[in-house]
Parts: C-alpha cells; structure tokens; sequence
C-alpha cells in the first residue's frame, strides 16, 4: 500500500473515474444522544491492511462520543486519494472530513480547518510535525520511516555478507549477492509510488542529510535538483542500475509481488516503507528472517528519512465544520482508531498520553528494532517526496519525481532530467 500513508503516508497511483455514489460502501452510523442530526460524509480508503471493517468500527467509536452526528462514509476507489478529493471538490462534492490525503494540496485554497495548538500540544508527542506555514490540518498521531532497506538474514548468512554501515559496503552487498545469483534488490517497479523508494532513500540521506532545509530553499530559488548534491544522489541509482542491483524485469513488478518475491527469497534486500513491518505484509515467522537498516550514508552517519502524519483532515466547506472538528479529534484519540495501523500497518505512535501497552496489538521482531530509530536521538529529516508539512514537494511534484525511478532505466541523463524536474517546479511553486 502506499502511503502517504502515515496512514497518511500511503500510495497514489492512477485514478479510476468513479462516481461518488459508486463508492459509498458503509451504512452511516450515527452517534450520540442526540441522534445523528448532523449528517457529514468521511472520504476513506481501504487496503489489505485498513479493511472496511477497521473503519467501520473505529467510525463507531467516535461518533459515540460526538453528540448528533450521523458519519457517511466513502471510499477512494484507489490508492490516489488527493485526485479523488480534488475530483469531489470540482464537482461540489468535497467531503467533510477525509482520511490521509496531502493537505499541501488543499490548504493553499482554504480548503482545511487547522487545529488549535493547544489541542495538539496536549495530545501529541511531535505536536508540529505536520505544520504547513505554522498551522496543522491532520493531528500527528503516528509516523513511519520512509523507507527502511530491508534484508533476509539466511540469505546474506549464507553469503557471508555484513549489514552494511556505509554506501561503499552496501555496493559491496549487492555485487556479492549478484555474484551469488540472487537479484540483489527487490524492486516494485511497475507503479512509480512503489518504484520510488530508492530515489527517496538516495534523495533524503545523501540530499536532505547533507542539508535537511533543502525543500524548504528549494522554494525560495536558493537549491535546485540540478545542483551537485542532488545530482550525484540521483547517480548513484543509475548506478545501481548498471551494476545490476535490480532484476532485469523490475519495471514490471507490481508492490503484491515485489513482496511476494522478497518473502520467498528471490531477493536480498528490498528498500520499501516502515508499513512493511507490519501484520498486513508479514508474519511473525517470515519477520524473524528479516532484518532492517536506513540506507547507508558515504561516511556511515545515520539519516533517518522521516514521516510524521495523520488521518482526519476538516472541510473547512463542511456543512457542519465545528461537528467536523469534533469528530476528527474523537477518532484520532481513540486508540481503536491507531490499533490496525500500528499492528497491520506497521505505523509507530506518537500519541503523548498512550503507551504501546494502551493498543491491543501484538508486534513482530522487526517493528520491535526498528522502532528505536523513531525514539532515539538521531538525525530524522522528512523523507523526500512523502511528506505532508513544511517539507513537502510542490504540487504534483511528487508524482513527477517518483516516475524518475521509472525513466532513470531508460535515460540515463541524469542532469538533463532533473533540469525538467526544476522546470516543472518552477511552474508548480509560482
């Protein structure tokens, strides 16, 4: 799935053209002593891991403690929530309230209701850690490492390969894993979300660890992708292509086989999201041969590419904008609401006022160690290009820079293709 998925951080992919009645797919439910007099629609989305049950039940949850509200829900017929949201609101239809969508994409237009400060600071460990220009539309509830290179232990046992702790050592990994005849890096490489991760694990250590205020001057003109550092992060890609660190056939694997392919061992390593620890992708067995590291940095320093998100977003054309906020805040504090994410989903908490003992979830190894990376004092920069705060890309910049880990194979003009990329910013930020 992916993700913005914070849950916020999960995929976008093509828009099938769906009606919104098509996609209502639950009965509303109605909650507190007043009866349901207010009526709000919910935009949602379902994967493997975030089931119409799961919202079903944790819907109920919270209009149970909102007084007289009635929730409709609807589902993104895909994975490209920010391009149904949009389709809704050009035809007047833009939902009250709507999971992990990219306010970015929305706030600009006064389209979302930011949350008071206060509220936030109570509740929330990170509690500006989805700010856009000093104001919050998702509550910070959870966050994700984007992405992790994640490595079968038996394989590389067998082939007497270390965990690397430099760039140099993982290069070492692939060659020896290829010169084992195993494909060296899985790689989802049929849809450009999936397909993305490298170029997102090169851009955030080697770009945004170099510099972790580089988007943010990107917008003030005073970086460009064509720059030095940018260029070379990207290089190092195409390099891998050369080498052969991904099958020959990779551009056309979709994200269920690429997991399937890893999880059976056709594969070393496989460079994708921190939802991939959880129970919607693996199981406690298959996860006690699996082990997890940031992509090496040259020098071995540790940049953790970084996602602090949420869910519920405000209309702020809500029919009912103060039962909207209401709601919101009722599903994102309830800890039914952040069980199947954190168990399914593989999204680590950032609740103030919850420990992991308050969710009734049951972790694997490889969510257990990889954890410490989201609390200890390390160096976290937004993961490039999955972000919803300060950080992120201009609009449908993200999109384009994904389809990069698409076209590199083909044109390996690497320069000439990130002089596009400025281009389409410049167009994109004016």
């Amino acid at each position: 799935m992916k993700r913005s998925r914070l849950l916020s951080s999960i995929a976008l992919g093509a828009v099938a053209a769906l009606s919104l009645a098509a996609c209502s797919t639950s009965a509303p439910t109605g909650g507190g002593e007043a009866g349901g007099d207010v009526e709000l629609t919910f935009m949602t989305f379902e994967t493997p891991a975030v089931t119409a049950e799961f919202w079903d039940t944790s819907i109920a949850a919270a209009t149970a403690e909102v007084d007289g509200v009635t929730i409709n829900r609807i589902v993104s017929p895909d994975a490209d929530r920010n391009a149904y949201a949009k389709k809704l609101q050009a035809t007047g239809q833009f939902p009250d309230l709507l999971a992990s969508i990219s306010p970015k994409d929305f706030e600009a237009a006064g389209l979302l209701v930011p949350f008071e400060q206060d509220w936030l600071d109570e509740n929330f460990v990170i509690p500006r850690g989805a700010e856009i220009n000093g104001k919050t539309y998702v509550p910070p509830t959870n966050a994700q490492v984007l992405p992790l290179v994640y490595y079968n232990k038996t394989i590389f046992a067998e082939n007497n390969i270390a965990v690397p702790t430099n760039y140099a050592e993982f290069e070492q990994a692939v060659e020896a894993l290829k010169a084992a005849g195993v494909v060296p890096i899985e790689l989802a490489g049929a849809e450009p979300w999936s397909a993305s991760m490298p170029i997102v694990a090169l851009a955030s250590a080697d770009v945004m660890g170099g510099n972790p205020d580089w988007i943010r001057e990107r917008y003030e003109g005073e970086t460009q992708f064509t720059d030095p550092e940018f260029v070379a992060a990207m290089q190092k890609y195409v390099d891998l292509i050369g080498m052969g660190g991904f099958s020959a056939g990779a551009l056309s694997v979709d994200f269920a086989t690429a997991n399937k392919n890893f999880l059976d061992g056709k594969s070393g390593m496989y460079i994708m999201g921190s939802w991939f620890t959880g129970s919607g992708y693996i199981t406690p067995e298959q996860a006690e041969n699996l082990g997890a590291f940031p992509l090496p940095t040259d020098d071995g320093s540790i940049v953790v590419p970084f996602n602090v998100g949420g869910t519920t977003a405000v209309s702020s054309k809500s029919k009912n904008v103060e039962k909207a906020v209401e709601f919101a805040k009722a599903w994102s504090l309830a800890p039914s609401s952040l069980e199947p994410l954190v168990e399914g989903d593989g999204s680590f908490p950032l609740m103030k006022n919850l420990t992991m003992d308050d969710f009734n979830v049951k972790l694997n190894s490889v969510f257990t160690e990889t954890y410490p990376l989201v609390t200890d004092d390390n160096l976290k920069v937004a993961a490039f290009g999955w972000v919803n705060d300060d950080n992120s890309l201009a609009p449908g910049i993200n999109d384009k820079f994904y389809a990069l880990s698409q076209s590199l194979f083909a044109n390996t003009d690497v320069a000439g293709q990130l002089a596009t990329l400025d281009a389409e910013w410049d167009k994109a930020a004016k």
